[in-house]
């Protein structure tokens, strides 16, 4: 099984939001998945991804969207400026 970390589209018309989720890359983008990590609001540039789940998951072979690449290196330089 190949699994992926990339988005899942909830919200409304014309007010999108995402959830980034683990999920079997062969499932629909909306599909069934298998763990909710985070979730990413880019109407108020709102982010919220668990990193300790995506490490996990990329240590047991899940490849990551190039989307959600850029949003966990953003997160990623955002808390280490918030713990110093």
């Amino acid at each position: 099984m190949s699994l992926k970390i990339r988005l899942k589209r909830t919200g409304r018309h014309k007010d999108p939001h995402y959830r980034v989720v683990a999920v079997d890359s062969r499932k629909k983008r909306d599909g069934k998945v298998i763990d909710n990590i985070g979730h990413y609001h880019p109407t108020v540039s709102e982010t919220v991804i668990d990193l300790k789940k995506i490490d996990a998951w990329v240590q047991n072979g899940a490849q990551m969207s190039d989307t959600v690449r850029t949003l966990v290196a953003k997160q990623r330089r955002n808390s280490g400026k918030e713990e110093k």
